[in-house]
Formats: C-alpha cells, sequence, structure tokens
C-alpha cells in the first residue's frame, strides 16, 4: 500500500484527445484519422481549431462524407480540415475584440491557407468561408494542452 500522500495531476488533453472524448466530434476525429492528421494536430501548436460537430458534417450532400474518407481523396480532405485550423490560441474574447478592432470582420488565414473572415451577428460569432458560406460558432473556448476549440455548426470550405 502506498502511504505517501502524493498528488495527482490532471493534464487537459490535446486538441485529438479533447476530440476524441466528445461524441458530438466522432466524425470529425474519423476524418482527421483518415486524413492522417493527428499527428499534427497533436503537435505543440498551439492552434486554434474551428471544429464541426456531427451535425455539420450532416448538413452536406448525401454521400459527401463517404466519399472523404475514400483513400483517393485524402488530399481534399486534408485541404478541408486544416482549413479549419489556425496557428496560435484564438479563445472567443479575443476573436470578438479582433472583429470589432477591425470595422466589423477579421480575416485570419488558415493553415491550409485560405482565409476565413470572422463576424458577428448580434452576440454570435460567423465564419464565412470562401465560397461565401456561414457557419456559427455554438460553442465556444473548449480548452486543449495544444490550443482551444470552437465548435461550429457547418463545415467551412476552402476555395
Amino acid at each position: 500500500m502506498n502511504t505517501k500522500n502524493e498528488s495527482v495531476k490532471t493534464e487537459t488533453p490535446n486538441i485529438i484527445g479533447v476530440a476524441v472524448g466528445n461524441e458530438n466530434f466522432s466524425t470529425l476525429v474519423a476524418a482527421v484519422k483518415a486524413a492522417e492528421l493527428v499527428e499534427t494536430l497533436s503537435g505543440t501548436g498551439p492552434f486554434t481549431v474551428f471544429a464541426p460537430t456531427n451535425d455539420a458534417f450532416a448538413k452536406l450532400p448525401e454521400g459527401t462524407i463517404a466519399t472523404l474518407l475514400k483513400p483517393e481523396n485524402k488530399a481534399t480532405l486534408t485541404s478541408i480540415l486544416t482549413y479549419h485550423v489556425v496557428s496560435g490560441k484564438f479563445d472567443a474574447t479575443a476573436i470578438v475584440a479582433a472583429i470589432k478592432d477591425n470595422d466589423g470582420a477579421f480575416t485570419v488565414t488558415t493553415v491550409q491557407g485560405d482565409k476565413l473572415v470572422a463576424s458577428l451577428d448580434g452576440a454570435n460569432v460567423m465564419l464565412k468561408d470562401e465560397k461565401g458560406n456561414m457557419s456559427q460558432v455554438v460553442i465556444a473556448d473548449v480548452a486543449a494542452s495544444n490550443g482551444i476549440i470552437h465548435a461550429i455548426d457547418s463545415v467551412v470550405m476552402p476555395k
């Protein structure tokens, strides 16, 4: 029997660990695995991930996910997934401040290389993708050891 009074440290999981532990991100986790991005998103970061929920993926046309998960579509899938990632850690307060400081629209360059434009609709942070589609942040500031996750209600698409 261990009689030492040892403190137990609990560490916040990295972005992948957080996503794996949340059933709302099971489609995202499957996509990240298929694109072989687990190691990248487990890296030191920090990263800000705009993570589509399962409901967001469900809004895509029927068959889209199954097609994207095929090995021959790995490059397209990787491009889409890295379009949801920004280098650096931007919590909701920082994003809202940047929107307000930039006349209502804050443009960020994603890891994929294309841009997302953040704006406000009332108190809601909205993202506009390269195709003009909108997505709303539905859960903000999910902490991870190597960054932060904001759940979004639609998959954003690069050019």
